[in-house]
């Protein structure tokens, strides 16, 4: 995978740290330097480097995730050149993380729509900002609309709006899936649920759902909203993977679902665990002593090999995940992992990180390697420098004999 250019991006964050907006503005590194910097000035911080992106990261620095969602939606769509711009757009509510979480699934095919965020008043600075920009063209699949407005948030004037509605958030993702399936034409044969309850262990979900078009229904801690069943029946005996431990959701609404379709557990212990958890998984399971691939059929990231993208996120900062979706249905195509604290690597991801995601080289030399790429998302309140430069250096090709 070759590095992705930078110029579209930091276009980008000059528009969003332009336009003002409160809190829902790019806290991020200049975007400009000039050469006669005053003595004692840092080159690094008038560059903008390493905080903005190192050989194999790339930051979007967001302040809150609503800006996140400008950067990325501008990143995945620079929208400068003919082709560049979007069909659609969706607009998902700050209020509600678990609509935010199942609007991810708009950004698989057909529809093809990333994300802003808003509250229910008006359109933030940096989102209505970055609508401008991305200027969308219309979507056949979602009935020429340019926005899809998901739940209570605003229609922006002058944009064909299509609206997704539903009466609090278990509804409101059901309502996400009936309209994906209609632009689809069909119902998926796979689900993910996750929990109402626990947004940390759900996060991963909006990156997988973004990248495969499986609809995100959630379930609480005891048992299924009417809602959520209502949309399972409509998938006519799917295949349910549930995301987390059965510590959030029980092995209780395990036995519920099964009325619905077979049933498969994937999750963890904590957080930053189970995001890893569910980027190695794959249904039906990888064969012994063959390569780990998600292939046409199979369910899951199956990341055991070098040479793909990830998603860094802070675990405190759910609609992050929403926020960055984008990036995990494009581009690299990489499954969202979470860090429980800004200064630190989990332990689990680190291990995630040396056991598949390290390429090595032969003696062909490393032009001859394969490459990963590391989206950073936040500022550095969600994620530090520190480990930022921890993650370039564990993504960074080797010579095989040093791995």
């Amino acid at each position: 995978m070759r590095p992705r250019t930078l110029v579209s991006f930091l276009g980008a964050c000059a528009v969003l740290a332009g336009c003002g907006g409160g809190t829902h503005s790019v806290s991020g590194p200049s975007v400009s330097a000039t050469s006669d910097a005053s003595p004692g000035a840092s080159t690094s911080q008038g560059l903008g480097f390493p905080a903005l992106a190192t050989k194999n990261t790339t930051r979007v620095p967001g302040t809150d995730p609503t800006a996140d969602a400008a950067g990325v939606a501008l990143a995945v769509y620079p929208s400068a050149a003919p082709g560049t711009h979007p069909a659609a757009v969706a607009i998902a509510p700050t209020g509600d993380w678990q609509a935010a979480i199942a609007a991810a699934v708009l950004m698989a095919p057909p529809i093809r729509a990333p994300m802003l965020l808003s509250g229910s008043s008006s359109l933030p600075a940096a989102s209505a900002a970055a609508l401008r920009q991305l200027a969308p063209s219309g979507s056949g699949a979602a009935g020429g609309a340019q926005v899809i407005r998901v739940g209570s948030v605003p229609a922006p004037s002058g944009l064909r709006a299509a609206s997704i509605n539903g009466a609090g958030p278990y509804a409101l993702a059901a309502e996400i899936d009936r309209f994906v399936s209609a632009a689809q034409g069909k119902a998926n044969p796979d689900v993910v649920i996750a929990s109402g309850d626990n947004a940390a262990y759900a996060m991963p979900a909006a990156g997988w759902a973004a990248e495969s078009g499986d609809p995100v229904l959630f379930v609480t801690g005891s048992g299924i909203p009417e809602a959520t069943r209502q949309a399972l029946l409509s998938h006519q005996g799917p295949h349910i993977y549930v995301l987390g431990p059965p510590s959030v959701i029980p092995d209780s609404v395990l036995a519920q679902l099964r009325k619905y379709g077979a049933v498969t557990r994937v999750g963890a212990s904590d957080p930053a665990t189970n995001s890893v958890a569910f980027a190695e998984f794959r249904d039906p399971p990888c064969g012994f002593g063959q390569p780990c691939a998600h292939v046409p059929g199979s369910f899951g990231w199956a990341m055991r090999s070098p040479g793909h993208g990830y998603v860094l996120i802070n675990a405190h900062r759910p609609l992050d995940a929403a926020a960055a979706a984008a990036l995990s249905g494009s581009g690299d195509y990489g499954p969202q992992l979470l860090v429980n604290d800004p200064s630190t690597l989990p332990r689990s991801v680190l291990n995630f990180f040396l056991d598949y995601a390290t390429p090595g080289y032969t003696q062909e030399g490393p032009t001859a390697a394969v490459y990963n790429h590391g989206w950073v998302i936040g500022d550095q309140s969600a994620i530090s420098v520190g480990v930022q430069a921890e993650l370039d250096s564990l993504l960074e090709a080797v010579p095989q004999s040093s791995r």
